[in-house]
């Protein structure tokens, strides 16, 4: 019984892991909420391999897995935007101030709401993904856990890099709503990307993965936090040169 019940334990330390980094993320600490969002994405790796190796994979493992998947790669990136978005608007008006101007648009900032439609794109793949049976050795879509890491890395860059261009473009709205806009399309787009789940270790067969990982280690080695929108974009263009070829 509790060899069936050690990839579930593993699956709530990435629910543990991503409800910490909410409460750092609502205070602002979006360092911190990134350190456990990525100790929750590890989790949520290492619970579909404790899954296969022990073969123990269940419909409940499924379902708890999504369920994790929304807050720490979900509500989180979700919450990060939101105070992205707060940083270049001004404060969102809570619901004193509501209650007290209504709609008075100079006293109700509402853009911040629009880093949270991440939230909802990524609620909405995961019950996809929970009912899609082309989703078993590849993914339709960006990950949730892949799209929180691009997301994550805009703080991330913003404290690390010393690039005046790059905090311009980081802390400017228009570039925020687009890149909020296209994280949601990413998630729930049908275009297919590899998994780097592997039933052989063989070069031949894993040619596309190993060069990805490769390229991706050079250059979070060299480029840092910059490195992750770049990985990102180089997981779909390899993925689409793959399709290509097929």
């Amino acid at each position: 019984m509790l060899k069936k019940q050690i990839p579930n334990i593993i699956t709530l330390l990435n629910l543990f892991c991503g409800s910490i980094a909410v409460l750092y993320a609502v205070h602002d600490n979006l360092y911190a909420a990134a350190i456990f969002v990525m100790l929750g994405i590890i989790f949520d790796f290492f619970d579909g391999f404790a899954a296969r190796l022990l073969d123990v994979k269940s419909e409940l493992g499924l379902q708890l897995d999504s369920l994790a998947d929304m807050i720490t790669s979900g509500l989180v990136p979700g919450i990060v935007l939101f105070k992205l978005f707060e940083k270049t608007t001004g404060k969102f008006s809570y619901a004193t101030n509501f209650f007290n101007d209504g709609w008075n648009t100079e006293a109700f900032v509402w853009l911040p709401l629009v880093g949270l439609l991440v939230t909802l794109a990524s609620c909405y793949r995961l019950a996809k993904f929970n009912i899609d049976t082309r989703q078993t050795d590849s993914f339709i879509g960006l990950p949730t856990p892949a799209n929180t890491l691009l997301i994550l890395s805009l703080p991330l860059i913003l404290m690390t890099n010393d690039s005046q261009w790059l905090k311009d473009l980081i802390l400017n709205k228009r570039f925020l709503i687009a890149f909020t806009l296209l994280s949601c399309y990413l998630l729930n787009a049908e275009l297919p990307l590899f998994s780097l789940k592997m039933k052989t270790y063989g070069f031949a067969a894993n040619a596309v993965k190993y060069i990805f990982l490769i390229l991706t280690v050079i250059l979070i080695a060299t480029l840092h936090f910059v490195a992750i929108p770049l990985v990102i974009l180089l997981y779909i263009i390899l993925s689409v040169i793959t399709n290509l070829k097929k």
